[in-house]
């Protein structure tokens, strides 16, 4: 079934996993504007269905999950600091959503991952890659300043060094290199990765619902500054999980030795 309002974007529910595939194989994937107002739309979609439990995100074709924004828009849509702070505000909507859905994302990322494709990825909790796929921040190549919160995301995830160093060389890297960093989880040979990233979905969708989101919000609130932590909705969401039908569904299921049907309540 597709959800987008645009064919550059691909959204598909395939059971509990629900797909998004920027499609712009043309050009290497990269984001238009109507692309970002898409995705917001599409994992807006997907948060509110209980049926999808993981989302993942990917490129279409082999050449590049997304290699940054769409720079023939530039003229038109970045071309003054008032459409330039229009375009950032519609992006970092997108990948906001896509960061704050409560369920695990997964980015499936083949070929380039490149500006705007490294903080699509970040948004992501799971980067899993292809043995061939390259990653680089340009913006040092391109006189483009990068804000506080993607420098942010980038240095939680990689470190202040790594995250400098990506900055500063505006080079490309290759998986082993973001392997070693901690830009991905996983490196697989490209012929194995869809299943891998299939495989791993599955198996994340069948865990608690309720336990997964709980983690992926303390993990949020983790990685805040101490004084804007929110420990009461730590609290709560396991709290949550211990008051849950899908607790009393473990348990038995422990006991009885067979694989729980978790429903997320």
């Amino acid at each position: 079934m597709t959800l987008s309002k645009t064919e550059r974007m691909i959204a598909e529910k395939d059971g509990a996993i629900g797909w998004i595939t920027f499609n712009n194989p043309a050009r290497h994937n990269a984001v238009s504007m109507v692309m970002w107002e898409a995705l917001f739309d599409v994992v807006t979609d997907y948060g509110s269905d209980d049926a999808i439990r993981v989302i993942v995100v990917k490129g279409a074709g082999d050449k590049a999950f997304v290699s940054g924004a769409d720079i023939s828009e530039f003229e038109e849509k970045r071309s003054s600091p008032e459409t330039t702070r229009v375009y950032h505000e519609t992006s970092h909507k997108a990948t906001s959503a896509l960061k704050n859905v409560g369920k695990p994302t997964i980015a499936m990322i083949r070929g380039y991952c490149i500006g705007g494709g490294v903080s699509t990825a970040l948004a992501c909790d799971l980067r899993i890659a292809a043995d061939g796929a390259k990653f680089g921040v340009p913006a040092a190549k391109l006189g483009l300043g990068y804000e506080y919160d993607g420098v942010r995301g980038l240095m939680d995830v990689v470190g202040p060094a790594f995250a400098k160093e990506i900055f500063f060389t505006a080079r490309q890297f290759t998986a082993q290199e973001a392997l070693a960093m901690g830009l991905v989880n996983r490196v697989l040979p490209d012929a194995q990765l869809e299943a891998f990233v299939r495989d791993y979905a599955a198996t994340i969708a069948a865990n608690a619902p309720l336990t997964v989101a709980s983690i992926k919000t303390i993990v949020a609130q983790a990685l805040k500054d101490e004084s804007a932590r929110d420990n009461a909705l730590c609290e709560q969401v396991v709290g949550r999980c211990f008051g849950s039908a899908d607790y009393v569904e473990g348990r038995q299921a422990f006991m009885e030795k067979r694989q729980p049907k978790f429903t997320g309540r």
